[in-house]
């Protein structure tokens, strides 16, 4: 349990990494005029985002640690977060954990944008599924991945509104 412990404080010491470079580029947009989409549905995410990491030492220290389950989704949840970052650093400063848009910005369509409109969202589906089963916590993967859904519906919805404002541009690879 001690190592799944250190496992769930090494996502939430990425989190804050997260909100930091998110504060950073909302200064940047805001500094450009940027705008912001959706703001009421955001202390919803941060709750419920929160809320996985409680649920996921909570409920695994209810839980037996199985290998083959734990080890498989420690990889794909690694995999989850090199997701994450190639998107952060694909936006650049565009990214961010709000939906804002920069007028006249164009839209980023490189890196994993080439091959689907929202790869964020794949990695925080990954993630919230894979994270949990590390040490076998199937409630906290179950009730986030419900929760989750409901909650990306309305997002991507409000995220979909504020692209069609922009255009698209290729940004190269960092």
């Amino acid at each position: 349990m001690l190592a799944y412990t250190l496992l769930i404080a090494a996502v939430a010491v990425e989190r804050v990494a997260e909100l930091v470079v998110s504060q950073r580029n909302l200064k940047w947009s805001k500094a450009r005029g940027g705008v912001e989409y959706g703001a009421s549905h955001y202390p919803v995410m941060v709750v419920l985002h929160t809320a996985l990491l409680v649920g996921c030492l909570y409920e695994a220290s209810h839980r037996e640690f199985i290998p083959l389950l734990g080890w498989s989704m420690l990889a794909v949840a690694v995999a989850a977060q090199v997701l994450r970052w190639w998107c952060i650093t694909t936006l650049g400063h565009q990214w961010n954990t709000r939906v804002v848009v920069v007028p006249n910005a164009g839209r980023v369509t490189g890196g994993p944008y080439r091959y689907m409109s929202h790869p964020n969202y794949v990695a925080v589906v990954v993630e919230g599924i894979a994270l949990p089963l590390v040490h076998t916590a199937w409630i906290t993967a179950l009730v986030f991945t419900v929760l989750n859904a409901a909650l990306l519906w309305a997002r991507i919805s409000v995220e979909n509104t504020a692209l069609r404002s922009l255009t698209p541009v290729d940004r190269p690879q960092p």
